[in-house]
């Protein structure tokens, strides 16, 4: 099963359906950008802290990883920084496109898969923004060791990521109230489906979500060469019974070390 290429088809669809991580943002966003009052989320609803940026952005060089739809990039290269988009999904990159086209901004656009870099070079970015999307690839390893490779040393890597709590549960009883631990860390949304049921889910075009263990997110950032300078957790905006018990979503402010 090509799951690189089922969650493509599937961020496409999203587009398609105006869902939230699909919706760009405003000119009145990108205006405000420019003359300096800007900012982002990598998670749902906090934004990142001003201090885990530089001063300004200027010459900054950014990669946005798997950071299509037109939201991130677009405000980073607003507030001065040389800014590079990377998608799985061209409809996503696409966004970024007509935003910059609107807004008169100079970004680039590169379709790709986050675990697999190798268009660029060693050493090329002084930051990398990565919003909650390593869920859609089944081992996480190879996209902090190759984030890390692309990084400059001394170089920031920010970080969105899903709390496995929330993959424990089942969604369709929480839906109705009731919070039932139905699946086991490592898993994916495929787990407890029969044959039919994944065939039927697949042509669909629905998203494969995998829920990662912490030390894999975590841990795995140390071991590809990454200390973890800064960390906060957010939740869905009060939107999910989950969120009276616990924030579901962390973010991580990660520096490359120098050897």
């Amino acid at each position: 099963m090509d799951m690189r290429n089922q969650n493509r088809k599937a961020w496409n669809k999203k587009v398609e359906e105006g869902a939230v991580y699909t919706k760009a943002v405003s000119e009145e966003v990108i205006s405000r950008s420019k003359a300096g009052d800007w900012e982002i989320t990598v998670t749902t609803t906090k934004p990142v802290p001003r201090s885990w940026f530089p001063e300004s952005l200027l010459d900054k060089k950014i990669l946005c990883l798997a950071s299509g739809g037109g939201q991130q990039g677009p405000v980073l290269a607003a507030a001065g920084g040389e800014v590079t988009v990377m998608d799985i999904s061209e409809a996503q990159l696409e966004q970024d496109i007509a935003v910059a086209g609107r807004d008169g901004l100079q970004l680039k656009t590169v379709q790709g898969d986050m675990s697999d870099l190798h268009m660029f070079d060693n050493e090329t970015f002084d930051i990398i923004i990565h919003p909650v999307s390593n869920l859609f690839v089944e081992d996480i390893k190879p996209v902090w060791k190759e984030a890390a490779r692309v990084l400059k040393q001394g170089g920031t890597l920010i970080s969105g990521f899903t709390n496995p709590l929330l993959f424990i549960f089942d969604d369709e009883m929480e839906m109705q109230g009731k919070l039932v631990v139905r699946h086991s860390i490592p898993s994916t949304s495929l787990d407890h489906m029969d044959e039919e049921q994944i065939k039927e889910y697949l042509e669909a075009n629905h998203t494969v979500e995998f829920g990662h263990t912490l030390e894999d997110q975590i841990q795995g950032q140390v071991d590809a060469g990454l200390a973890i300078t800064g960390l906060y957790e957010d939740d869905f905006g009060g939107n999910r019974m989950l969120d009276q018990y616990i924030k579901t979503f962390i973010s991580t402010r990660a520096t490359k070390l120098s050897f």
